[in-house]
């Protein structure tokens, strides 16, 4: 039986309760506390960073990428400009599906594998954020057909953007260059404030080299975007500042003479201005249209590029190794009399070949039956091997490779381009490095002829004629005049001043033998003799192949491509110089017949236009 009645401890109840009521009580301060606290961390410590952060999501940084400088020739025509056109661009953070997308771009717009390889390859090199062109120059109805399905495309926008083009493709390929997409090894060495937003640089020539003149300085906007991060106000800007304008010593009227007058045969012709340095003319054929490689050529059409027998790719006008041929001969002739090793009427007898005593081997002239009696004169007009055979075994190769050397063979010639060639002027030291052999004397002879080891680039040849022609006055080509940007002027660069120490009289004496070679009645270059002027050259002939002691050379009975080349060297006026020129034609065979006459064209014209431009003046 239970008690009905129970007692309550109200004191023990009471004590419960009001030790929970502080227990909540504390637990709700504590609470209160650390709320207050974090407002003041958020309000005050905080404020700045979340105040950042806050702007960053309502504020995004947009690059502006600056206008690239515009190339022009000495006349001001141009040679690399800017074109407007329209680039479909992807963001992939924006993108829920990326490779859904490129395939639905794909199919409606007939984008090509390649194309979105290459895509593919520049989105993963930069930020997910960043806009990364996938077409480059769409067409009107790209755009059209694009446009028509634009919000089935979320991250995917259709810009409009100024897209590098040359006027003249093939025919200043070379020199011009041309700026491409950026690659990863250039991104990882390139400074990414100043290129966030390029897609391109230069790859090549002019381009290359003066890339950071011609690109100018990245600016950038300040664009306030909603909850979909849509730009809906520009909230500040700092403008880009547009690449400098670069102004070329090149002619183009010339450079087209020069190509055109190459023809069908590959080579090069590079005219340099005697006084000042200025590369008039600088043409490697065979060319290629440079265009494609701005918007990405294709594979396929890169690789009929790379495996032409022609090789268009290649600069012969500055990466070009021939042997001079008799090209070389004036300057052997002067050393001979700067090292009084002959003398202008010492005259020696050729039979058609040469011997180094006590030997056997007949060192032959290119004449069989010999040219008789020579004296230096006769012998550059002429072209006597046998005569320079002699001349060279009496100076020795330690003399030549002196001489030689101060006129800049074997040597870079200082152009403003990257990638040139130094050619070879051998030596015996040169020889026991490289080869790990002595120096023989029969080595001595055919250097004497531009034979042997000897390699020279078309560029330094024509270095080489133009310091001849200016007295042993060294001459420094270059191809940038000047650099204008709006804040600005930089004039291309002064030359050294720096000059061969040579006997007024010896020169004088050489000049006079390479007048006759282009006016004298057995010169090898008389079809290009004028009226109104003299021309001072020398014709060259080199060898692609040794022909053997017993065998003799037959031009029709060998293939083309082992066919001789053809050289020529000149300066004009002879008496009062102006420009220089060096041809080199592959497989011409003869330099008075093929080679000279593209100096020809050359010289009268650019002759024709210095007096047009005196008369004018006047």
């Amino acid at each position: 039986m239970y008690n009905k009645y129970v007692v309550k401890d109200s004191l023990a109840e009471n004590r419960v309760f009001l030790s929970r009521v502080v227990a909540t009580f504390a637990f709700i301060l504590l609470l209160t506390l650390g709320l207050v606290a974090r407002l003041i961390y958020l309000q005050v410590v905080g404020h700045e960073h979340y105040a950042m952060l806050a702007k960053d999501n309502r504020i995004k940084i947009a690059p502006l990428p600056p206008t690239r400088g515009i190339l022009y020739d000495r006349h001001g025509r141009i040679l690399a400009e800017n074109l407007p056109s329209y680039s479909l661009e992807l963001i992939p953070e924006q993108i829920k599906d990326l490779d859904e997308t490129l395939a639905r771009l794909q199919q409606l717009l007939d984008i090509p594998d390649e194309q979105i390889e290459q895509y593919q390859k520049q989105s993963e090199r930069r930020k997910s954020f960043s806009s990364t062109p996938l077409l480059l120059r769409m067409s009107d109805e790209e755009v059209a057909k694009f446009a028509a399905v634009r919000p089935y495309f979320p991250g995917v926008d259709i810009h409009a953007r100024l897209v590098r083009y040359y006027p003249y493709g093939e025919l200043t390929a070379h020199v011009v260059g041309y700026v491409g997409r950026i690659n990863e090894r250039e991104l990882k060495s390139l400074p990414v404030s100043e290129y966030r937003g390029t897609n391109h640089i230069g790859k090549i020539g002019i381009e290359k080299t003066y890339e950071d003149y011609l690109h100018g300085s990245t600016g950038y906007a300040e664009i306030e975007t909603n909850a979909q991060g849509r730009a809906v106000n520009s909230v500040d800007a700092v403008d880009p500042v547009p690449g400098s304008n670069i102004y070329l010593t090149l002619d183009i009227d010339l450079q087209k003479t020069a190509y055109d007058a190459l023809g069908d045969y590959n080579g090069a012709a590079v005219a340099i201005e005697i006084q000042t340095g200025d590369v008039l003319v600088f043409a490697s054929r065979p060319g290629f249209d440079p265009n494609p490689f701005v918007y990405g050529i294709s594979r396929k059409a890169y690789r009929a590029l790379q495996q032409s027998d022609d090789q268009p790719l290649f600069n012969r006008a500055l990466r070009g190794q021939y042997p001079p041929g008799s090209t070389i001969k004036p300057f052997i002739g002067l050393a001979g009399l700067e090292y009084n090793a002959t003398d202008f009427q010492h005259k020696l007898f050729c039979p058609g070949y040469y011997q180094l005593p006590n030997l056997s081997h007949r060192y032959r002239d290119w004449k069989r039956w010999g040219h008789g009696w020579m004296d230096l004169k006769d012998a550059i007009i002429q072209s006597c091997d046998v005569y320079f055979y002699d001349l060279a075994l009496t100076l020795g190769i330690d003399n030549m490779h002196e001489f030689l050397d101060k006129f800049g063979f074997g040597r870079k010639s200082g152009i403003d381009l990257v990638g040139e060639q130094s050619g070879l002027l051998p030596s015996r030291e040169w020889k026991r490095d490289k080869r790990n052999q002595p120096w023989y004397p029969g080595e001595t002879l055919i250097t004497g002829i531009g034979q042997g080891f000897t390699q020279v680039t078309p560029l330094q040849l024509a270095r080489a004629t133009a310091t001849l022609a200016n007295y042993g006055k060294v001459v420094t080509p270059y191809l940038v005049d000047r650099i204008i940007s709006s804040n600005y002027t930089i004039p291309g660069p002064a030359q050294s001043g720096k000059k061969i120490k040579l006997k007024r009289r010896n020169i004088n004496d050489i000049m006079k033998a390479m007048i006759s070679v282009v006016h004298g009645a057995r010169g090898t270059a008389k079809r290009i003799a004028q009226e109104d002027y003299q021309i001072a050259g020398k014709t060259g002939t080199a060898q692609v192949f040794s022909v053997k002691q017993e065998e003799k050379y037959d031009e029709e009975e060998i293939e083309f491509k082992l066919r001789d080349h053809a050289l020529f060297i000149a300066f004009a006026p002879a008496h009062d110089p102006k420009i220089a020129v060096a041809v080199v034609v592959e497989n011409g065979g003869h330099g008075g017949s093929v080679a000279a006459p593209i100096a020809g064209e050359i010289i009268t014209q650019y002759l024709g236009e210095v007096k047009e431009g005196g008369d004018d003046e006047e």
